[in-house]
């Protein structure tokens, strides 16, 4: 009976609602896009500057989110999106840190592995699913070597594990919705914690909590312990910082959405100006005869652009240099293997 104690047909009057619990979801599900393609747009300005931002993009945000989620987590008990909407977590197991508003050891632990870690691991799969499909498609890993197997035996496994992973989502927000689970992900089971309203009592507490154990703690420690103390204040000033533009760029970003979406402001294509070419790094690759390849320097064969930059190689050309520098050899753009157009001329 101890491990259904979660399931209850009762509502809690500190329950929050299905629309709650989604919009926190929501929320940090559309800053990593944004955030990526600020980087891009940083990176394509400037690539010699910022090129390395863009190809390591996903570690700087998910260095980024821990340094934000470390944050919440210790003074709020809860993450960035969770404490925006007024949420905190609880542990389904009573635990008497959880008078000092703190989160216990092991359900903080779980909080933050399946805040930062997990997604960034789910995200890197994906990655790898969509390159080894595309590599296979275009008629690579046919040799029979482990790792080739390894790749043909991920591709057919991952879409299952994808749709369990997908349905078990659906399957715990359906409960939820019902009322006979205090969980709407799995990510809350996996961290033995469930989303309760945060009252005005709580803020009150946390902040006289916080307050009286930083001077305390500041006060009694030794010189290497100040040190200590003082690191963890300017990396907490980091995540407020991180938190407070975060709150202000939610809004922005409603913004642009509605901008771009938006019919009144759409132009023809044909009324825009016509943008400058790329500008070319290397000018010496860059081949007297429109039909050349600027990285074999013959006739090009299978042509392929590449959509960041515009010029056209050959593919077998293009697609090494990518994968092993990851920029445009020409211009010295950012890009990955899906930025590679093939070209279907009417006389191939």
């Amino acid at each position: 009976m101890a491990g259904a104690a979660h399931l209850s047909a009762a509502p809690r009057d500190d329950r929050p609602s299905v629309f709650e619990v989604l919009a926190q979801d929501n929320l940090m599900a559309a800053v990593r896009p944004a955030v990526k393609h600020a980087v891009r747009v940083l990176a394509e300005s400037s690539p010699s500057a910022f090129g390395w931002l863009y190809v390591y993009s996903d570690e700087l945000y998910t260095v980024l989110d821990y340094i934000l989620q470390r944050h919440y987590l210790k003074k709020y008990a809860a993450s960035f999106a969770e404490n925006f909407y007024g949420l905190k977590r609880t542990p389904m197991l009573p635990h008497s840190s959880m008078a000092s508003q703190t989160l216990p050891r092991k359900e903080y632990i779980g909080s933050l592995a399946c805040l930062v870690i997990l997604p960034y691991i789910k995200l890197k799969f994906d990655q790898l699913f969509e390159r080894w499909r595309q590599e296979v498609a275009d008629g690579m890993h046919t040799a029979q070597t482990l790792l080739n197997k390894l790749c043909h035996a991920f591709l057919a496994v991952y879409p299952f594990l994808h749709m369990l992973w997908a349905g078990a989502m659906f399957w715990f927000q359906l409960m939820y919705v019902f009322g006979k689970s205090h969980y709407h992900s799995p990510f809350l089971w996996l961290a033995g914690v469930q989303l309760d309203n945060l009252t005005e009592s709580d803020i009150e507490a946390q902040e006289k909590t916080h307050m009286a154990k930083s001077l305390a703690d500041f006060a009694n420690a030794s010189l290497s312990e100040k040190l200590r103390f003082v690191s963890r204040q300017a990396l907490t000033g980091v995540a407020v910082s991180l938190s407070t533009g975060l709150s202000v760029g939610v809004f922005f970003l409603q913004f642009l959405e509605w901008w771009y979406t938006s019919d009144q402001n759409t132009a023809s294509l044909t009324s825009l100006p016509i943008p400058e070419p790329p500008r070319a790094v290397h000018s010496d690759m860059v081949p007297n005869l429109p039909s050349i390849c600027p990285l074999c320097h013959r006739t090009r064969t299978n042509d392929t652009a590449l959509s960041v930059s515009g010029y056209v190689f050959c593919y077998p050309c293009i697609y090494n240099f990518v994968k092993q520098h990851g920029q445009c050899p020409v211009t010295g753009y950012p890009v990955q293997s899906s930025h590679l157009v093939k070209l279907y001329l009417p006389d191939s």
